[in-house]
């Protein structure tokens, strides 16, 4: 059975600009052409596109593009290796959403931490941590406190302490700096840990649709890679 572009294209709502482009791209195996060198699909180039389309929001434009270029070129563990890349970032991205809602359901300051202002010594007594640990987060970009334009030293504010409550707790749970700097961004950015609470939200449903999604795509790519 022979396919032209127009009828791989008219499936999905596409171009059959598109649809060549992903041949020329490897989504698709090279088709075979006329004497007058037009393109003639058959159902297997189909089904590489339907593949193709299923491994899109499960795993990126590049990483499946790349799954299908492996899989059309027969390496077949450089496939694997590609999708097992992805189930394992988003397992890191579930932990690590894990471990920020863990760490905003125990931020809480100590009894004796009274609002406004504070140093880098009563804080890191009150803590339980070294000023220097402080001054290592601050080096990370974990936290910004401000300084005092006569003395010089640190000004740590209320957003600075929670900042600091957070950094405590995720490096508790062994996060590294440079993924905890990222959390706190995403809290500043927010304007504090309460309106973080609708983006994590939105943070796990992503996770959830994208989990759901690499399901089907992996059905797809069995499917494609096993035809009957």
């Amino acid at each position: 059975m022979r396919l032209r572009p127009i009828d791989l294209a008219r499936e999905h709502g596409l171009s059959t600009q598109a649809v060549r482009n992903y041949e020329d791209a490897g989504i698709l195996p090279p088709a075979d052409r006329s004497p007058h060198g037009y393109r003639a699909y058959t159902p297997h180039h189909a089904a590489a596109l339907r593949t193709f389309l299923a491994l899109l929001p499960a795993h990126g434009h590049a990483t499946a593009t790349a799954i299908m270029q492996a899989v059309n070129g027969g390496a077949a563990e450089e496939a694997l290796r590609l999708v097992d890349e992805s189930h394992a970032q988003l397992a890191e991205d579930r932990r690590t959403l894990h471990a920020v809602e863990a760490a905003l359901r125990d931020l809480v300051p100590p009894r004796d931490m009274q609002p406004g202002v504070t140093f880098i010594g009563p804080l890191a007594r009150r803590l339980g941590l070294r000023p220097a640990t402080l001054r290592t987060w601050e080096r990370a970009g974990l936290i910004v406190p401000r300084r005092d334009p006569r003395t010089g030293y640190r000004v740590y504010t209320a957003a600075d302490v929670r900042d600091v409550l957070l950094a405590h707790q995720l490096r508790r749970g062994g996060y590294g700096l440079e993924r905890i700097a990222r959390v706190l961004e995403q809290v500043r950015t927010a304007g504090g840990t309460e309106p973080l609470q609708a983006a994590l939200h939105e943070w796990r449903e992503r996770l959830t649709a994208r989990g759901r999604a690499m399901l089907a795509g992996a059905a797809a790519l069995d499917r494609y890679w096993t035809p009957d």
